[in-house]
């Protein structure tokens, strides 16, 4: 198993043989009100040849119309099911909507959606590969459905957002280490640290390294890996 960050939430993890993106979205400047902190490790037409595509959610910053309209119509794009019909209108082809903890199997790949807590219709995904499950949260808050997630997977990894801004649009340090306490996954990935607020009003102190210290702090044994944009993970044996 690999896991790359490509860049924000976009991740990639190679497993099974088996090429799996999450939340595409290559745009290098952000949009009026958040920049983006760094470009993507890779353009929308070098990451077209992947096998399976996961969208947690529909916002801007977890979609990108361009790199839709890139990909050969039989590579499945799934989403939460009552948001499959945006993720069409934004360019997808082969969409595949899952209803709460439906799942389905994508040759060597097991996809489950489970459910998030975030603005509009969202949702987080556990793939099982090579007999490990990893959870893909989006952007969620913290849920009680976390520690249900915990109860039916045994986490090897959790790619979540760990930091949030003064406006909070997922978990905060505080609400990640909780998810952390829930979850229980072997290793943590931050995600969705790619982008900042433009106005310095918007923006907090929260870190991903102020994270991995509650964590510690908490006595949890859970492994933080901070990955920076095209550098990658490898899971452990």
């Amino acid at each position: 198993m690999k896991v790359t960050m490509i860049g924000h939430s976009t991740v990639l993890i190679e497993a099974a043989g088996t090429k799996i993106l999450t939340d595409p979205y290559f745009g290098a400047w952000g949009n009026l009100a958040y920049q983006r902190l760094a470009p993507p490790f890779k353009t929308r037409e070098e990451m077209a040849a992947v096998n399976l595509v996961l969208v947690s959610h529909n916002h801007w910053d977890h979609t990108d119309s361009r790199y839709f309209r890139a990909l050969m119509a039989d590579v499945p794009v799934v989403a939460w099911r009552e948001a499959a019909w945006i993720t069409r209108a934004k360019g997808a082809k082969n969409v595949v909507g899952l209803g709460r903890w439906e799942q389905r199997q994508f040759g060597p790949v097991a996809v489950t959606a489970v459910p998030a807590l975030h603005i509009g219709l969202p949702g987080g995904f556990v793939i099982e590969a090579e007999g490990k499950s990893i959870y893909f949260a989006g952007d969620t808050y913290y849920g009680g459905f976390m520690k249900e997630i915990a109860a039916k997977f045994r986490l090897e990894l959790a790619l979540m957002p760990v930091t949030t801004f003064r406006v909070p649009m997922t978990m905060g340090e505080k609400g990640a280490a909780r998810a952390v306490e829930a979850l229980q996954p072997r290793t943590v990935i931050p995600i969705h640290l790619g982008i900042a607020p433009r106005s310095p009003l918007l923006r907090t102190g929260q870190t991903a390294e102020g994270f991995s210290r509650r964590v510690r702090e908490a006595g949890l044994q859970t492994e933080v890996v901070m990955l920076r944009e095209g550098e990658s993970w490898m899971g452990q044996s």
